[in-house]
């Protein structure tokens, strides 16, 4: 098939596969008339590097099961360099939750702060002579 045919049923763009390429992810074959060929295979591989791309793999960390694959292997995470692949990336996974996780306690902290700040404010403004609420909008509560 001819390069507009895979980037069509690759869910990709001619530009991205030329990318590819040139990283060496997708083989460089040529016709007689010197246009690029792929086959299924091919499409395999982008297919891999598709789905590796959708779960936040960068285009080197999918390098590993391209090969894996032209190795001849049904699966392209079947290999020890794909697996490593993997283990790295959940590691790096769980780093991003734990830092999530302590931005949302901090956010959770300061939503409490706010909240016990403002049914003082609330509190106070029933007392005679209280200061009245203001609105965050510039107007006036009623």
């Amino acid at each position: 098939m001819r390069i507009g045919e895979l980037a069509e049923r690759a869910g990709t763009t001619t530009r991205a596969l030329r990318y590819y390429e040139s990283r060496g992810l997708l083989p460089a074959r040529r016709d007689a008339q010197g246009h690029r060929t792929y086959d299924e295979r091919d499409l395999r591989l982008l297919r891999q590097i598709r789905t590796l791309r959708d779960f936040g793999f960068d285009l080197e960390e999918t390098r590993p099961f391209v090969e894996c694959l032209r190795a001849g292997h049904p699966e392209g995470d079947s290999c020890p360099a794909s697996l490593l692949v993997y283990r790295r990336k959940l590691e790096e996974l769980d780093a991003l939750i734990g830092d999530l996780r302590a931005v949302r306690a901090q956010v959770a902290g300061q939503l409490a702060r706010a909240e016990r700040a403002r049914q003082e404010l609330a509190a106070e403004s029933l007392v005679p002579g209280g200061p009245e609420p203001v609105c965050e909008l510039g107007g006036h509560e009623r």
